[in-house]
């Protein structure tokens, strides 16, 4: 049973985030995104990018293998988002993150654009897919700054790839062995700025219902702060 929820948090007026997925028999796809952006350009931006992915992938399933698949779709959504904001002056500079989890059966990939991440629980443990396009991780691995500084540091909010931000954009792709994969985690920075992946996992693991899991998570991140939107899916393993 998939679980999915999305909550503004205590602090936004808007929920700028957005999640979306599409099943059917031969592939099912998932993804999060994280909007940003004046007015309410960034809420246009992260719908634009679940839309137009989830488009792409349901008008090409047949035609293309799983790996180009959704990298083009991406790069599909990406270009859509920046023309539309060339059209229009009330959503000049909006931009997404997206992170998008696409399994045919036999093998499952992310791809990821920004600081929205992608977890999976496997062999009793949670570990992180992906790695955030950010300033602070980029000082991470600079060496300029510790994980632990990471965590308070000021400037932890500003994304160095967004989608739709031009006409190009990187997109980090990565391949997931699916066997005795118990479940995968797509959350917003709004998740992960409150709530340890320890953590994730030990409300994952509480929860049999990943409804009820989300939910408590995004209670937990609310509890803390909840400065940001906050949004969490939990999908079952091997799908």
């Amino acid at each position: 049973m998939l679980g999915a929820l999305t909550d503004v948090g205590n602090v936004r007026q808007i929920n700028e985030d957005y999640f979306s997925f599409y099943e059917d028999e031969s592939i099912r796809i998932y993804l999060v995104a994280d909007g940003m952006g004046g007015h309410n350009a960034g809420e246009i931006a992260s719908a634009l990018a679940a839309e137009k992915v989830i488009e792409y992938v349901i008008e090409h399933k047949n035609e293309e293998k799983p790996k180009d698949l959704l990298r083009n779709s991406v790069l599909y959504a990406n270009k859509v988002i920046y023309e539309r904001a060339l059209e229009n002056n009330n959503l000049k500079g909006m931009g997404t993150t997206i992170t998008a989890y696409l399994c045919n059966g036999e093998g499952g990939i992310v791809a990821n654009v920004g600081d929205s991440s992608c977890y999976i629980i496997k062999a009793g443990e949670i570990l992180k897919v992906t790695k955030d396009h950010s300033l602070v991780q980029q000082l991470i691995d600079e060496g300029s700054i510790t994980e632990q500084e990471a965590k308070l540091h000021p400037n932890k909010n500003i994304i160095t790839r967004a989608l739709g931000t031009g006409i190009d954009v990187d997109i980090d792709i990565f391949d997931i062995d699916i066997k005795d994969l118990h479940k995968i985690i797509l959350c917003t920075d709004g998740l992960t700025n409150e709530v340890l992946p320890e953590e994730i996992y030990e409300y994952i693991k509480k929860y049999s219902n990943n409804v009820e899991a989300c939910r408590e998570l995004i209670n937990i991140a609310k509890e803390r702060g909840g400065r940001d939107n906050i949004t969490v899916m939990v999908i079952e393993g091997g799908v």
